[in-house]
């Protein structure tokens, strides 16, 4: 009988679990998790766990009893610690050994860090176990202090507001959410940070984060303009955690280097989500994704391409085009493809309004989408970056052309 063993239990890893049984693998599947929660929905954790709205239960995956009922394997608070991939064998650090036929690595991302000497005033929130002491500090001290304004900086920004913290973030660049939103779009972000009571300073290179000489911090810029409070959050954001694949010797390069099938360097070991360097279906290069819906994604596709290795088939290739979402102070954000600030911008709607989609271009060609309040626009939108891309701007920019019936129906390209 095969056997599969997955290391890693968060979305892509749990997901390939699920996928193998949903289609037909009798095989024994294991996922090893260094975690010790559950499989759980880790958006959540910025958000609805961070305010303390829901207890961890409700942000499961599935119930207790789920994955055994289904015969999958799942070992919570195991660390995988070393791999053989020629006897194709995993060493547990209970010193348990597995064997297996295909191994999937879904061992996601690391926060990163910076240096400083503020001692435990300073925290940095990636999974659920992070969750309890920082929200502690924030209603202890009532004030926090947030080093980065990408996705998980700005949602905790949100979060501490609600939980009525003073809340001061410091970017280095020149507004929010940098790397994938357009200046127009960001600066409207900085105004809703700003507009929910949020002191947000951005071109800030910071000089030292040290302890305030009171129990909390004290952030010094290098132009000497300086901030305190009573607790820090360094969110600037994530190194993808490639200790095992280098141990084992794979392909490593900003992650873990895969093929269109998720297959590394390593005859039988597949890698999914945060920890995958994956070809870019669509523009050709390679890209690293740290989203949610692309690791879930991902962690199905890897699945089938196991299932197809192990039974001398050929899986797929995948082209699926990414997308995540954002929520802050009741407002969503979706963006789909791979934005950049530099891009050219195509707008319907009314960015000011936070109700709008706007299209991304580069080199003539549609890469992403950007929506606030129009949901069918992003599903429409990831269809159009695969299968229009040089679709007229001027199509994408008119309102009265409607977005998801233009992405069924085969239109005239510019």
């Amino acid at each position: 009988m095969s056997a599969v063993v997955i290391v890693g239990s968060g979305v892509a890893g749990i997901t390939a679990a699920e996928t193998l049984r949903t289609e037909g693998f009798t095989g024994s599947v294991t996922v090893i998790g260094d975690d010790p929660a559950m499989p759980y929905r880790r958006p959540a954790v910025s958000k609805e766990l961070l305010a303390g709205s829901v207890p961890a239960e409700r942000t499961w995956l599935r119930p207790a009893g789920y994955w055994a009922d289904r015969e999958i394997d799942v070992r919570t608070g195991v660390a995988a610690k070393s791999v053989d991939p020629d006897r194709r064998e995993v060493e547990l650090g209970t010193g348990e050994t597995l064997g297996y036929d295909a191994l999937l690595l879904a061992t996601g991302g690391r926060a990163r860090t910076i240096g400083h000497d503020a001692g435990d005033a300073v925290f940095t929130l990636r999974s659920a176990g992070d969750v309890a002491v920082l929200r502690a500090a924030i209603e202890r001290t009532n004030t926090v202090l947030v080093v980065g304004a990408g996705l998980i900086g700005s949602e905790v920004a949100a979060t501490a507001r609600g939980l009525g913290a003073e809340v001061t973030v410091l970017e280095t660049a020149e507004r929010p959410l940098h790397r994938m939103l357009p200046p127009v779009i960001g600066t409207r972000y900085e105004k809703l940070h700003r507009d929910n009571g949020v002191a947000l300073h951005t071109s800030v290179r910071l000089d030292e984060l040290a302890a305030d000489g009171r129990g909390g911090v004290r952030a010094v810029a290098e132009d000497g303009r300086h901030w305190s409070a009573g607790a820090a959050l360094v969110a600037v954001g994530s190194a993808p955690d490639t200790a095992l694949a280098e141990r084992m010797g794979l392909v490593v390069d900003n992650g873990v280097v895969v093929d269109h099938r998720f297959a590394t360097s390593q005859p039988g070991v597949f890698a999914a989500g945060d920890v995958a360097n994956t070809p870019n279906p669509v523009l050709g290069e390679r890209f690293r994704a740290e989203h949610w819906n692309t690791a879930q994604a991902q962690g199905a596709a890897a699945a089938r391409a196991m299932l197809a290795d192990l039974t001398g088939g050929v899986a797929e290739v995948w082209r699926e085009v990414p997308w995540c979402w954002t929520s802050q102070y009741g407002v969503n954000l979706q963006v789909a493809g791979w934005p950049r600030a530099d891009d050219e911008l195509v707008v319907r709607g009314d960015v000011d309004g936070l109700d709008f989609t706007a299209f991304t271009r580069r080199a003539g060609r549609l890469v992403g989408a950007i929506t606030i309040g129009r949901p069918k626009d992003v599903r429409a939108a990831r269809i159009l970056i695969a299968d229009q891309p040089t679709i007229d701007p001027a199509v994408l920019a008119d309102p009265d052309v409607d977005l998801t019936a233009l992405s069924v129906v085969p239109v005239t390209v510019g």
